[in-house]
């Protein structure tokens, strides 16, 4: 993979120039005459950085990557025959994390990682870092894990050259894995019909409701399906990636490495960010009625919690009939109401969430007509977990 920085200071290129002498100078090592025949070389062990071509005629460190050079021709330094090769997929808009965050475990476990796309030409993705991938689909070599990155995933989830390459790339893979919302791609493929899946948060109703033979779970962060894994979004690459590490080399390998990169993998963690207790709140337009903070926002798979302080374009009754009309169209139903012209507002709610289960909710206005601020107050929690929310909702008061 190479990245493209788009613009360098005078300073920063003439820092590179020396660097670049230098590197020069240590790689050749030549004396004024000639090397004799014979003289002992030296390589950079295998790192799949581009010193790994550099011939050394000293010993000592490379100095490009660090490593301690080993004689040419020695075990050290050819090629692990057994070194697992893993091709990660990139294209215009991919998400950035998608796919670094699964090439650094792999990396770090000794893989070989590489950038697959269907041309060489250079990738924008999310967020404008550019990449070029070192292979095309025709030249690949075939991988032992395919890693399938989300982001902006329209146009390759419909790309045929694409959605071939994963499908005969992945008949001798070991694993293949789609992070976020790649699993789009992936079940583009066909191959997930019939096995469950999970992608990003937010996608998850979409994609249960365009892959109907796909049973899309909402509280894993990462599916197994013994060839096939699926992860949700962002960061649960990662984790995705040393679940995979686990299965080729050992449960205490993939620890070490998740030690070495200084990432806190919890191997049985029930965490999934679907799950959370926030996802059964409807997504109202509060950004219509005025500027918002988020002062607190957290909670669990059973409560949450959240405060919200603002500046109204409209009247604070305005506000709340806005409100009580939005909640009641999304399905929630009021089982208290506030008193008239309080300072306070406070109303208790109940409905039934996404996962078919019924929720409590309450609701705390404080509003200030004169300089139009309001302070919105929002808890829910299960209607088994009453105390929870109310405890939440004292909390959140402070």
């Amino acid at each position: 993979m190479t990245m493209i920085v788009q613009r360098v200071t005078p300073w920063a290129a003439l820092l590179g120039s020396l660097i670049l002498l230098f590197c020069f100078a240590a790689a050749v090592a030549l004396p004024l005459t000639a090397v004799a025949d014979g003289a002992k070389r030296y390589k950079c062990p295998p790192c799949g950085a581009p010193c790994d071509t550099t011939t050394f005629f000293a010993a000592g460190v490379c100095p490009a990557c660090g490593m301690t050079l080993v004689e040419e021709g020695s075990l050290a330094a050819q090629p692990d025959p057994n070194q697992k090769k893993v091709a990660i997929l990139v294209f215009n808009g991919c998400e950035i994390l998608d796919f670094t965050g699964p090439w650094e475990m792999f990396g770090a476990a000794g893989a070989e990682v590489y950038a697959v796309a269907a041309t060489k030409d250079p990738i924008t993705t999310s967020m404008g870092m550019t990449v070029v991938p070192r292979y095309t689909f025709a030249e690949a070599p075939q991988p032992d894990v395919l890693v399938i990155p989300g982001g902006g995933v329209n146009a390759a989830s419909q790309d045929q050259a694409t959605l071939d390459y994963i499908r005969q790339a992945t008949a001798k893979t070991k694993q293949t894995m789609s992070v976020c919302n790649g699993a789009f791609i992936l079940a583009n493929t066909g191959l997930l019909d019939g096995l469950s899946a999970t992608t990003t948060n937010g996608n998850i109703p979409r994609m249960a409701a365009k892959y109907p033979k796909i049973h899309v779970v909402r509280d894993q962060r990462y599916v197994d399906n013994g060839h096939l894994v699926t992860t949700a979004g962002l960061s649960a690459g990662m984790d995705g990636a040393l679940h995979v590490i686990a299965k080729l080399y050992g449960t205490g390998y993939a620890q070490a490495v998740a030690l070495g990169e200084e990432y806190d993998w919890q191997a049985t963690s029930k965490y999934a960010r679907a799950s959370l207790a926030d996802m059964q709140v409807p997504r109202l337009d509060l950004d219509s009625l005025g500027t918002w903070v988020i002062e607190r926002t957290e909670g669990d798979t059973r409560h949450w919690a959240s405060v919200l302080t603002g500046t109204l374009k409209t009247s604070s009754v305005e506000f709340a009939n806005w409100l009580v009309a939005s909640l009641t169209a999304s399905g929630w139903s009021r089982t208290s109401a506030p008193a008239a012209h309080a300072a306070t507002q406070t109303s208790t709610w109940r409905f039934k969430g996404n996962d078919g289960k019924p929720w409590n909710a309450t609701v705390r206005l404080e509003g200030n007509d004169a300089t139009h601020a309001m302070k919105m107050t929002a808890t829910v929690a299960r209607a088994a977990n009453k105390a929870a929310a109310e405890a939440s909702a004292a909390s959140a008061a402070r």
